[in-house]
């Protein structure tokens, strides 16, 4: 028997909204099958299982706020007779039981759902005042969008999420100056020979040289978790991407470093339609190792990004422009992009960043070898 959680889909969501499930009692599950979608600040997320299994039973109706690490249904493995998971559900079950008359009462009138109430007492027994404050929370299981206050939400938890960072991670900054002239040619004889829709952007080399320097400085790649850093053997970039209407999300490219430059154009190019659309998968947004933002298309020179907690560095993009730039004692004009750096120095420090800005500048001099 397993448990299946409400996941954490970023540091700034504490609980989402159950919107559907997509699986009822009896049905057999994949690993990464979309099992649920929950609303969150950040929109509606496709929500995925993460090993196989038989659906034993549902806990949270659709329309509950759940908060993160919650209980949402009762997994029985493969090969796992019904008998071997009816403790742990009954124990389940149990403790959603524990409820005061009064506030059982006042569940009733208000139609709060019990199963999506947690009890803020050391006792575990759910109160009135638990009952009212997941009343006024759930009320009337409206998305964020259709409450009209979507935008407001979302600006809140970014706000919660970048002032935690700044209170507890002590940043170090980094910029160096890279000459893109190798790059922006490998493109333009590239792209004269693809076909329109196969073109590949700017944004694809940058990508796979980032996440080629960071096999080389692992020590930006993962988590600052229970005081202490959890290096990450995969590198899931996290792309930051406007949303419609506002707002930002950075949802991971998986194993990007393994990705040949067309298959991260494909990758990007359908993760900004999904991300534009409001249909993202919770593994995207729960695993980025780290962050990349670019700002060039919007004409800013230099980006020096918050670090999105609990990733340890952010890297920053801005423009490719024609700057004067000296070689060898010589100074021509050359289309120039600055990139940044911050990371936690907890964890690296400014000898290792300057080693991966260096280590970036080195493999985009060689564009033809990304692959």
């Amino acid at each position: 028997m397993s448990e299946f959680r409400m996941p954490s889909l970023g540091a700034d969501m504490d609980a989402g909204t159950l919107v559907e499930w997509h699986i009822k009692p009896g049905d057999a599950v994949k690993r990464g099958q979309v099992v649920a979608v929950v609303e969150t600040q950040k929109g509606a997320i496709d929500v995925e299982v993460w090993e196989d299994g038989l659906v034993e039973r549902l806990l949270v109706q659709p329309g509950a706020k759940v908060p993160v690490g919650e209980v949402l249904a009762v997994l029985r493995g493969v090969g796992e007779s019904a008998a071997d998971t009816t403790q742990a559900t009954a124990a389940t079950a149990t403790e959603r039981r524990k409820v005061s008359p009064a506030a059982r009462r006042l569940a009733e009138e208000l139609g709060v759902d019990l199963a999506a109430v947690q009890p803020q007492e050391p006792d575990g027994v759910i109160s009135r005042a638990d009952v009212e404050r997941a009343a006024a929370a759930g009320k009337p299981a409206a998305s964020a969008a259709e409450s009209g206050d979507w935008h407001a939400q979302m600006r809140k938890a970014i706000a919660a999420a970048m002032s935690k960072s700044k209170r507890e991670i002590p940043h170090y900054y980094l910029a160096t100056d890279i000459d893109m002239t190798r790059v922006t040619e490998w493109l333009r004889t590239g792209n004269e020979k693809r076909p329109v829709t196969a073109r590949l952007l700017p944004a694809v080399p940058l990508m796979k040289a980032v996440a080629l320097a960071l096999r080389e400085v692992p020590e930006l790649n993962g988590f600052w978790v229970d005081g202490r850093f959890q290096p990450s053997s995969a590198i899931h970039l996290g792309m930051a991407i406007a949303m419609r209407g506002g707002g930002l999300v950075a949802p991971a490219i998986h194993d990007a470093d393994s990705k040949s430059c067309d298959e991260l154009m494909a990758a990007l190019r359908d993760l900004i339609t999904r991300v534009r659309g409001g249909r993202l998968r919770s593994s995207e947004m729960a695993d980025p190792t780290v962050t990349l933002t670019s700002l060039g298309e919007q004409g800013v020179a230099q980006v020096f990004g918050v670090i999105y907690p609990p990733q340890v560095a952010i890297i920053g993009l801005g423009k490719i422009a024609e700057r004067p730039h000296a070689v060898g004692g010589i100074v021509n004009v050359s289309p120039m992009l600055t990139a940044s750096l911050a990371a936690d120095h907890r964890v690296s420090d400014g000898h290792r960043g300057a080693l991966f800005l260096a280590a970036l500048d080195r493999l985009l001099q060689e564009p033809e070898k990304l692959g």
